[in-house]
């Protein structure tokens, strides 16, 4: 077994801002596992908000190499790494390799239904109102947008903003825990008029009690409150949906059990991404079968992609080619 693990620089187009910042680049560490002819590769963005750095998950990934020589296999790993992006980037190179060895797609080996296209999301990143209408007019034929909130007085005119250039796209609004509870009360119902169909994380994680004693007139989503199958208990009565994230739950195997543990407690389906190349966002694409929301549009906020990268026409992403993951 030859390991390679890499820390990449993909620019952004333009300047992508949410509630806690913005950015200009996305710093991807990539895990590669060869193993004769089969390779087997691995993508995760490290997020700060989970106190993670690219120099700190490369130097995990590292210090596993002795182990993966020595065989470490995927069920082992999720014992020995907790979840989060080192154990993603690790976990999908795992399963891309063992697809390689025994030439069958990881659909196959999961157990999975094959795969169809999916529709995402687009991403709209916090600017002024004039701005984001302006942005969602060139985008309006997506059936789908996605608005970050600033957490200040301009989210409403914001999400009208958007509403009046792309009437008939389904909108889906996210905090990243940028509001207060008398934010909510106040946007929620106003967002209900407005083509709003999904409120993502209002509050901070340790925050979010209050959910359960306020009105849903729109769904509300967990993304920062839901990692893995430890967060399912806290959840109930706060949230009916769940964003999935592999970054988060720590690769594709926790994922998939975390989906349909979600489900089972009644819970709804969003998979979502940090921003990254199409090597992470195509082990998603799987995880992304059936889900009521799917946000995976990380690579087209890109200025470029890595190459073979996803088929994706207009919002449709298509199934993961082997060259590029699967």
């Amino acid at each position: 077994m030859q390991v390679a693990i890499q820390c990449e620089r993909w620019p952004i187009r333009g300047v992508f801002r949410i509630a806690r910042g913005s950015r200009t680049e996305v710093n991807p560490v990539t895990v590669t596992l060869r193993d004769g002819e089969a390779v087997g590769r691995g993508e995760c963005i490290p997020y700060r908000r989970y106190q993670e750095s690219v120099e700190g998950v490369a130097a995990l990934l590292e210090s596993l190499i002795p182990a993966l020589q020595a065989g470490l296999s995927r069920t082992a790993l999720q014992q020995q790494l907790p979840a989060g992006a080192a154990r993603n980037a690790l976990d999908c190179a795992l399963w891309d390799l063992q697809a390689k060895l025994q030439c069958q797609p990881v659909w196959q080996l999961a157990g999975l239904s094959p795969p169809q296209a999916v529709t995402t999301a687009y991403t709209l990143s916090i600017a002024e109102a004039d701005s984001m209408g302006r942005a969602a007019a060139a985008e309006a034929q997506r059936p789908v947008l996605k608005l970050k909130m600033a957490g200040d007085s301009q989210d409403l005119q914001r999400v009208e903003a958007v509403h009046h250039h792309a009437p008939q796209a389904e909108l889906i609004v996210d905090a990243n825990e940028s509001w207060r509870p008398e934010d909510y009360q106040h946007l929620a119902p106003a967002f209900a008029q407005l083509g709003v169909v999904l409120i993502e994380q209002p509050f901070p994680s340790d925050h979010d009690a209050a959910l359960a004693e306020l009105p849903h007139p729109i769904p509300v989503c967990a993304d920062e409150s839901c990692h893995d199958r430890s967060s399912l208990a806290s959840l109930s009565g706060r949230y009916e949906y769940i964003n999935i994230k592999l970054d988060k739950t720590g690769g594709l195997t926790e994922a998939l059990v975390l989906r349909q543990a979600a489900l089972e407690q009644g819970l709804g389906i969003m998979v979502g991404c940090m921003l990254g190349t199409s090597l992470a966002m195509a082990p998603a694409v799987l995880l992304a079968q059936g889900a009521r929301y799917v946000d995976l549009d990380g690579s087209l906020l890109l200025a470029e992609d890595r190459q073979p990268g996803l088929h994706i026409e207009a919002s449709q992403i298509h199934p993961p080619d082997p060259a590029l993951w699967g």
